[in-house]
C-alpha cells in the first residue's frame, strides 16, 4: 500500500509542476500600446520682437560718415525706396539723426534673403527704434525693460572727488551727477582733504542685469571746509530735470556756474598784477585762467544772449554773453567757437571748446567776468541764488526730506586711508 501511495504522490507533484511551467510559458494577453515619446512644444527663440526661427540679423554700428541712405544702399535698397521711407517716417522718426558709435541691425527674412525686412537702431542703452520695411512702412519706438536699484555711497577726500568716489566704486555717472548737482554750491577747484560725501541714488539695469547708467539722486550730502551741504530731489523744472533743494528747501542752483569747465585746474588767477608769461612784464590779469586738454567744452556759466563771437590777436577765438544788466562774461583762446552773435545761451550749454589762441602759451580758456561794466573777480562775487521752493510747497517737501535725512545722518563714512569712521556728523 505504501509503495503505491508513494507513486500516486509523485505523480501528483509532477502533475503540478509540468502544469506550472506551462502556465509560465503560455503568454499573457494584454491590450496592444503603442510606444512613443511625447514631443513637447519647441518655445521660438524671440528677438527684438522676431523670431529667430524666420529671420536672421546682420549687426554692425554707425561709422564715421555712415548714413540711413548709405546703409541702405550698401544692403540693397534704392535711392527711390530710401527717399520714401524719410518721407512716411517724417512726423515719428527722424532717419537722419543716427549718432556714431550706435549700434544697428540688419533684418532680413531668412524666405527672402535678398529683401530687407527691417533696420533696428539703438538710440541708447534703453531706447531702440524699428523701422520695418513688409507691407507699410512704419516705425516702432520701444524700450527694454528697466529695473532699478537703490545704492548709498561715501566717502572722505583724501585725493581729489573723482578718484575717492571711483575708490568707494561709485560709477563715473553717478561721478559726473554728483559734480552736476553742487556745480553751483561747492568750488571743486579748492576741494579739502577731509571733505566727506554722502549719497543716496538708483541706479538703472536693463534685464534685471546689464547696468545702465543712474536714474537719479534722491539725497546727498557734501560737507567742504566743515560746512555740510544737502541737496534733496523734488519735482522737476520746465523742461523735465529734477530740481534740487537743501534742507532749508532753498535751491541749489545759483544763477552762475562756478567754472565754464569740468574737471580741470586754474592755472591762474584773477590778480592786479600778475607776470605775464608771453609778454615777459607785469601786468593785471584780470581774469581766471581754467587750464585743460585741447577740445575741452566751454560752457556758459549762465543764461544769457551771445554780443560777440569773434577773433582778435590776442584773445585768439573769443565768446561774449551778456546775461541780464549787470553781468557779462566772456570766454577766450578757443579753439574753436560754437555760438553765433544773437543767440540765446542755456546755462551750461556748449559755446566754444579749449585751445590756446591768441596770446597763449598752452590750451585754457581765461574766463572774464564784468559787473556793472567792470571786471570782477567771479570768486570774490555773491552771485544771486534761483527763486526758493513755493511756500504753499514747503509742507510737502519737509514731510518727504525728513526720513532722507535722517537717512543721510547715520550714514558711516569711513575714510580708506586713517580707517577712521564718520556717523552722524557733518
Amino acid at each position: 500500500m505504501k509503495s503505491i501511495y508513494k507513486v500516486l504522490s509523485s505523480f501528483l507533484i509532477l502533475t503540478l509542476i509540468i502544469s506550472c511551467q506551462k502556465e509560465k510559458k503560455e503568454p499573457i494577453e494584454t491590450a496592444e500600446v503603442e510606444s512613443s515619446e511625447i514631443q513637447m512644444p519647441v518655445e521660438p527663440k524671440v528677438e527684438l520682437g522676431f523670431n529667430m526661427d524666420e529671420y536672421t540679423f546682420q549687426r554692425d554700428t554707425i561709422h564715421s560718415g555712415d548714413s540711413f541712405g548709405s546703409i541702405m544702399l550698401k544692403n540693397g535698397m534704392s535711392s527711390a525706396e530710401i527717399h520714401h521711407i524719410g518721407v512716411d517716417l517724417k512726423d515719428s522718426f527722424n532717419v537722419a539723426r543716427l549718432n556714431m558709435g550706435r549700434p544697428y541691425v540688419i533684418v532680413r527674412h531668412k524666405d527672402q534673403p535678398d529683401s530687407l525686412a527691417a533696420f533696428i537702431y539703438h538710440q541708447n542703452k534703453i531706447d531702440y527704434a524699428i523701422i520695418h520695411f513688409e507691407g507699410k512702412t512704419r516705425v516702432e519706438l520701444k524700450k527694454f525693460p528697466v529695473t532699478y536699484k537703490r545704492k548709498i555711497a561715501s566717502g572722505v577726500i583724501n585725493s581729489s572727488l573723482y578718484l575717492t568716489m571711483e575708490k568707494s566704486g561709485a560709477s563715473p555717472a553717478l561721478i559726473q551727477d554728483l559734480s552736476a548737482l553742487y556745480q553751483w554750491k561747492i568750488d571743486f577747484f579748492r576741494i579739502q582733504k577731509g571733505d566727506k560725501f554722502k549719497v543716496i541714488y538708483n541706479e538703472m539695469y536693463v534685464n534685471d542685469t546689464t547696468y545702465v547708467g543712474i536714474k537719479n539722486i534722491e539725497a546727498a550730502q557734501f560737507t567742504h571746509f566743515s560746512q555740510p551741504y544737502y541737496a534733496f530731489q523734488f519735482g522737476k523744472d520746465k523742461e523735465g530735470y529734477s530740481e534740487y533743494y537743501d534742507d532749508k528747501a532753498n535751491s541749489l542752483q545759483n544763477f552762475f556756474l562756478k567754472a565754464p569747465v569740468e574737471y580741470t585746474r586754474i592755472s591762474s588767477r584773477y590778480s592786479p598784477r600778475r607776470f605775464h608769461p608771453v609778454q615777459g612784464r607785469w601786468k593785471a590779469h584780470l581774469g581766471t585762467d581754467y587750464a585743460a586738454p585741447t577740445g575741452t567744452p566751454i560752457h556758459s556759466t549762465a543764461d544769457g544772449v551771445v554780443i560777440a563771437s569773434a577773433y582778435t590777436k590776442f584773445n585768439g577765438n573769443y565768446v561774449k554773453v551778456r546775461h541780464n544788466g549787470t553781468y557779462t562774461t566772456q570766454y577766450l583762446h578757443m579753439s574753436r567757437r560754437h555760438a553765433k552773435v544773437g543767440q540765446h545761451v542755456k546755462q551750461g550749454e556748449v559755446i566754444g571748446y579749449v585751445g590756446q589762441t591768441g596770446l597763449a602759451t598752452g590750451p585754457h580758456v581765461c574766463y572774464r567776468f564784468w559787473v556793472n561794466g567792470k571786471q570782477e573777480d567771479p570768486y570774490r562775487q555773491k552771485m544771486p541764488n534761483s527763486e526758493p521752493l513755493a511756500e504753499s510747497l514747503k509742507p510737502q517737501f519737509f514731510e518727504k526730506i525728513e526720513p532722507l535725512k535722517r537717512e543721510l545722518d547715520h550714514i558711516v563714512v569711513e575714510d580708506e586711508d586713517k580707517k577712521t569712521n564718520y556717523a552722524g556728523l557733518p
